[in-house]
């Protein structure tokens, strides 16, 4: 019976997976919610490795403080080419004004990206962040918006939408400048990825 599960534990499949965005996923110094999905996933039984060409193993990452989607179209498909993952967890929206009117360039960036990613690994699977609301107003006024244009998106590129936005409250879950998540608020991005990311890593091979 112990040589049946050591073979089983042997054959499970180790899950390559990037996240990719701005400060919130960077995470500054306690990696945000990366760390927090790290643990979960682990204690879950699920064998992940973080890759990245940022931060150190095992929470590497395409974050890129103060960048925005059109930002990381120019470096996220070459640095995916050398650290190839097999999953991404895309959460990119922020760093605009509501000004520059900017969603039509936001989901161009966001679908240059997925092209990129597939050109790499035609089986990548892209799990599509809603990101989450600011009260830094009117600045980030355009994220409910985007975030409806977002779902559209991923229903036209058959990739998964993952509901960052429902539930996130930046009264209670940022800190001073209203935009980057809290403690509760990264266990609440945290938490969203882990229930996207199960029935995905539930597969075989």
């Amino acid at each position: 019976m112990t040589a049946l599960v050591f073979a089983a534990s042997a054959e499970q499949r180790t899950w390559r997976i990037m996240p990719v965005g701005d400060s919130i996923t960077d995470g500054g110094k306690d990696a945000g919610y990366r760390s927090l999905l790290l643990k979960k996933l682990t204690a879950a039984g699920y064998r992940v490795q973080f890759v990245g060409t940022r931060g150190r193993d095992p929470l590497r990452h395409e974050g890129y403080g103060g960048k925005n989607a059109e930002f990381l179209a120019t470096v996220v498909g070459k640095n995916f080419r050398q650290h190839p993952a097999d999953i991404v967890l895309l959460h990119c929206g922020h760093n605009h004004f509501a000004e520059e009117k900017p969603i039509p360039g936001i989901l161009a960036a966001t679908e240059q990206m997925i092209a990129d990613f597939r050109a790499t690994n035609p089986n990548v699977i892209v799990l599509l962040a809603q990101v989450i609301p600011s009260g830094k107003l009117p600045k980030y006024s355009y994220i409910p918006e985007l975030n409806r244009e977002l779902a559209t998106l991923a229903k036209r590129l058959n990739v998964i939408l993952v509901d960052q936005a429902s539930g996130f409250d930046w009264n209670t879950d940022t800190v001073e400048d209203k935009v980057h998540p809290n403690a509760a608020g990264k266990e609440k991005m945290a938490t969203r990825w882990f229930e996207a990311l199960k029935p995905i890593l539930e597969k075989q091979p």
